[in-house]
């Protein structure tokens, strides 16, 4: 890696999958507030929603978070829309 030419704060962290607990380092200069231990290394960590571990385009599996029904009523009317 050439020097100078990323930030002092370019190190490594950890990204946790907070659907399914995975956890990957990779480096990253963003901030965090919180750290975790990784086989046995503390890393600063970032949380996130998906990751490649949990996208229903790498798993083949689709997954559907319903949020006060607002999967059903659009099913039932993209059922209504169909017929």
């Amino acid at each position: 890696m050439r020097k100078g030419i990323h930030p002092e704060t370019y190190r490594l962290v950890a990204f946790k999958d907070m659907s399914n607990d995975h956890v990957f380092i990779t480096r990253s200069c963003a901030n965090t507030r919180e750290t975790i231990e990784h086989e046995g290394v503390e890393y600063p960590v970032i949380k996130v929603e998906i990751s490649n571990t949990s996208h229903p385009f790498y798993t083949g599996k689709m997954k559907l978070v319903d949020t006060a029904g607002r999967v059903d009523k659009f099913l039932s009317r993209y059922k209504k829309a169909q017929k």
